[in-house]
């Protein structure tokens, strides 16, 4: 259900909200928080369709702000959403014209929630100072996309030189299945210390700038970071201690090698993540980011910067792993998998018939 309501006040917008609860039967007392949305007219569908996904694992009131055209008449149009076009919320979407462009933070707080945290979210340029900002400063946490920005890097440096608690980036939060394979595979023997690492990563990657900086925080050691070509993501992370070397390799696609002295390779799962599920990972927490702070704010500035690493000159000289041959593990293990799989049936298939002969119900599913 979409209702529009054109050159209106906050007023009508409230009264409108109680009027469509009682008729629809939609909950306020359901919604956890109010998240921000601030954008620019060209994203609004697609930042309001990221912020419905999240909401289905938390239900909330998503007030869109949308600056619209600066001059002229000071005028208010609105949107409400509910039902199948708001997810699990409730979506208003407010257009602002004329001095009201400057005033998002008087416009928008008579549509809060009461009593519940307030997470602003900017999906692409965001300002240099989010906790400064004035729609910013109300929230509890602040969340931004370095990645979405005409200069991604520079916007991640702008993060680290304004951090405030509460402040996030979702470039940070497509991180945490890398993050989650590095630590499952330290945490396996043998327990010796990294004494190096190399990331391979995009040139307009922040997230490959936020991977080695936290390996250099946590793991207290030298993090040289290869540059690939931009659009090309993490490729790679490479870890070595004293007798052992861990490569980490997604070469393409979702999936990705693991390779470790003394164990077998692995192939596993390593899909890019939607910005539905970073959004969504970061409305389930309103605390501040900790370890987020400590990577931008203490291993960013420790990262090394040799110029001219590139991720062909890292490879070449073996000091990051081969994507070929990481590419051919993927393949060799899909094949094994496969082959293995095929067996099972064969395999199976008298223990089934046996059973069925010997009298057990058969069943379809």
């Amino acid at each position: 259900m979409i209702i529009d309501l054109p050159s209106t006040t906050t007023s009508t917008i409230s009264k409108k909200l109680v009027q469509l609860r009682e008729e629809v039967g939609s909950m306020a007392l359901g919604r956890v928080l109010t998240l921000l949305v601030i954008c620019d007219e060209a994203d609004i569908d697609r930042a309001i369709d990221v912020a419905n996904d999240a909401s289905r694992q938390h239900p909330c009131r998503v007030v869109c702000i949308v600056s619209a055209n600066a001059r002229g008449a000071a005028r208010i149009d609105a949107q409400i959403r509910l039902g199948g076009d708001a997810g699990a919320s409730e979506v208003v979407v407010l257009r602002l014209y004329g001095p009201l462009t400057k005033q998002g933070k008087s416009v928008i707080i008579p549509l809060l929630l009461p009593d519940s945290p307030i997470v602003a979210w900017w999906p692409t340029e965001a300002p240099l100072d989010p906790g400064q900002d004035a729609v910013g400063a109300m929230a509890q946490r602040r969340v931004t996309d370095a990645a979405a920005s005409r200069r991604p890097l520079a916007a991640l440096k702008a993060r680290g030189a304004n951090y405030l608690p509460g402040d996030t980036d979702l470039a940070w939060t497509r991180l945490t299945l890398w993050r989650a394979q590095l630590a499952a595979a330290l945490d396996q023997p043998p327990y010796a210390n990294v004494t190096s690492a190399v990331v391979t990563g995009a040139t307009d990657s922040p997230s490959a700038t936020l991977l080695a900086a936290w390996l250099t925080f946590a793991l207290k050691c030298p993090v040289t970071l290869a540059r690939s070509r931009a659009g090309s993501g993490i490729i790679s992370v490479r870890l070595t201690r004293a007798n052992d070397v861990i490569d980490l390799v997604r070469p393409t696609g979702e999936t990705a090698t693991l390779t470790q002295n003394g164990q077998p390779d692995r192939r596993i799962a390593l899909p890019h993540r939607s910005d539905a599920e970073c959004l969504s990972d970061e409305l389930r927490r309103l605390d501040p980011d900790d370890i987020y702070e400590e990577a931008l704010l203490k291993g960013v500035p420790k990262l090394s910067t040799r110029p001219g690493t590139t991720a062909a000159k890292a490879e070449a000289e073996g000091e990051a792993p081969s994507v070929a041959e990481a590419a051919k593990t993927v393949r060799r293990l899909r094949r094994a998998n496969a082959g293995v799989a095929s067996n099972a049936m064969v395999t199976a298939a008298p223990e089934a018939a046996g059973a069925e002969a010997a009298g057990t119900p058969k069943t379809t599913t």
